[in-house]
């Protein structure tokens, strides 16, 4: 008798354990709404901590960029902290729909393959896809990449692209396919040991980081014929009023003189969308 009771007990524990377990879960896969996120006090941003100027590690180990600064900006316009959260890019829309992040915000280029995944604010900065060479290589424009192996960060806009336009890249590269790299670092590293001959890359990471190295007449950056791109912060599907919200504090950040400082600061000039 006291061995059925017993029996009972540890199923019932079971059954409650797993309920439990499965309401968390399930607390923590959905997306917070404004409101959550104002009684929490803070904007859960998901970043790529290696792409120079928008979100990187500087040598403190410290969260820069400008990105990063502009976040701090507007979130604390709409009375709330910034919390950078690090994520792998190539997964970053699923962090946002299961509700680890609140926010895609770090050189999130708008496409259309992304519209159909996330919504977007306003577009607040022009970027494009260029492409990066070694100078030794005699390489001077796209058409001179037949048969060469070009290298992307994998899930970025690059990508899309190389894919979205064959024509003018994939369909000539080596193999027809690219080599993807986890960070736009790592492909540099490539570059510069001669493993890839070219990198069809963001033109502000380009800028940037070539511009920071020592050895940067060793590179040339290439415009290609892939399309302008805009930047924008990306939110979960139908979170309206959380879209409307990062737009006024944008709005507030771009009238305030804010944003083009923070511009200035990084890039060199003003390149804030009005």
């Amino acid at each position: 008798m006291r061995k059925n009771i017993r029996r009972k007990l540890v199923v019932l524990v079971g059954i409650i354990f797993g309920v439990t377990i499965f309401t968390a879960c399930g607390s923590q896969g959905k997306q917070q709404s404004y409101e959550a996120i104002k009684k929490r006090g803070e904007l859960i941003i998901g970043v790529d901590d290696t792409f120079v100027p928008m979100g990187f590690r500087d040598e403190q180990d410290k969260l820069v960029g400008f990105d990063i600064d502009l976040a701090n900006v507007v979130t604390k316009e709409l009375g709330l902290k910034a919390k950078i959260q690090p994520i792998d890019w190539s997964l970053k829309e699923s962090e946002l729909k299961n509700g680890t992040i609140d926010v895609i915000w770090n050189g999130y280029t708008v496409t259309d393959a992304r519209k159909k995944q996330v919504d977007f604010s306003n577009y607040y900065l022009k970027n494009e896809q260029v492409l990066v060479v070694r100078k030794d290589s005699g390489i001077k424009d796209l058409a001179q990449m037949k048969d060469k192996v070009v290298g992307l960060q994998e899930g970025s806009s690059g990508q899309e692209s190389f894919d979205k336009k064959p024509e003018l890249l994939k369909n000539n590269v080596k193999n027809q396919e690219a080599v993807l790299f986890p960070s736009f670092t790592e492909a540099f590293i490539d570059l510069k040991a001669k493993r890839i001959d070219g990198l069809v890359i963001d033109k502000v990471f380009a800028e940037y980081y070539v511009s920071k190295q020592e050895d940067q007449v060793d590179y040339i950056i290439l415009p290609t014929d892939f399309a302008e791109e805009d930047f924008a912060v990306g939110v979960a599907k139908d979170n309206k009023e959380l879209v409307e919200v990062i737009n006024t504090g944008l709005e507030k950040a771009i009238k305030d003189g804010q944003a083009q400082k923070i511009s200035e600061k990084w890039f060199g000039d003003d390149r804030i969308l009005k």
